[in-house]
């Protein structure tokens, strides 16, 4: 038996078709794959925490894998970076849309996926209008104009254990319980950007992309803070705002019992 591996990933997700391995289309998970296939001269399956959408980015994906090479698991993020680069023709030095920032060890009971006991999210809104930043932001129009206090109010409705069934879009996987615990939501203000960071449990499908929509509304004078807890009582879609586009999503952090 290998050894079981937790590597720590960020990307761009401009040009993924999201996290989860697809046929005949470009996924984190598939070049991460092919990446381990073509070092370890065999097939190598990883378990990753959250399955990103298409054009979401993440600064710190966590996944699992069997490691049966004899390359030394110390050496893995290096030779893998060499990899990505070019698009995977591996000329040295050139970065690639994904990097592994660490491998290691972990025990044999670990899991990328069950051992999660949380995540963070970050949500980027744009104040620039900046063409260069469209892949890596949300260019709301009137950004400028948000009212930030208005937003945090709406957001203290949000924080604490509630069922957020208000807060998730159809297709994704179907949940046993929709109930969920928000730990912390900060709002910040930059001079070019709002940052939304969200950490909680767990996330249903689009999740924060609808608390940020929400938010926003809040502080375009859409809709009142009070609406917020009004609608994670009704436990409806409509009530709750719009979902905000992915690129302006963040896989922040993964947190663990170790």
């Amino acid at each position: 038996m290998g050894q079981n591996v937790l590597i720590t990933i960020e990307y761009d997700g401009t040009n993924f078709s999201g996290w989860q391995i697809q046929p005949k289309t470009r996924t984190v998970q598939g070049e991460i794959e092919h990446v381990l296939k073509y070092i370890a001269g065999e097939d190598v399956h990883i378990h990753g925490t959250s399955r990103t959408d298409a054009g979401v980015h993440a600064l710190g994906q966590c996944a699992t894998f069997e490691w049966n090479s004899n390359m030394p698991v110390k050496k893995l993020a290096e030779v893998m970076n060499r990899r990505f680069g070019a698009g995977g023709e591996g000329r040295s030095g050139a970065p690639g849309d994904i990097r592994i920032i660490s491998a290691e060890v972990v025990g044999d009971e670990f899991h990328a996926r069950y051992s999660c006991k949380g995540k963070t999210y970050r949500y980027i809104i744009d104040k620039t209008g900046d063409i260069f930043r469209r892949n890596i932001s949300f260019q709301y129009p009137g950004a400028d104009s948000l009212d930030i206090d208005a937003m945090r109010s709406a957001a203290s409705f949000i924080i604490g254990t509630h069922d957020f069934k208000c807060f998730e879009t159809a297709g994704g996987t179907p949940r046993e319980s929709t109930v969920r615990t928000v730990s912390a939501l900060v709002i910040s203000e930059e001079k070019d950007s709002i940052i939304i960071e969200v950490t909680g449990d767990g996330f249903l499908y689009n999740m924060v992309r609808i608390i940020v929509g929400t938010l926003v509304e809040a502080g375009a004078g859409k809709r009142t803070a009070e609406s917020v807890k009004d609608a994670i009582e009704s436990k409806d879609r409509s009530k709750s705002g719009f979902t905000a586009p992915p690129q302006g999503l963040y896989l922040k952090e993964i947190y663990f019992e170790r």
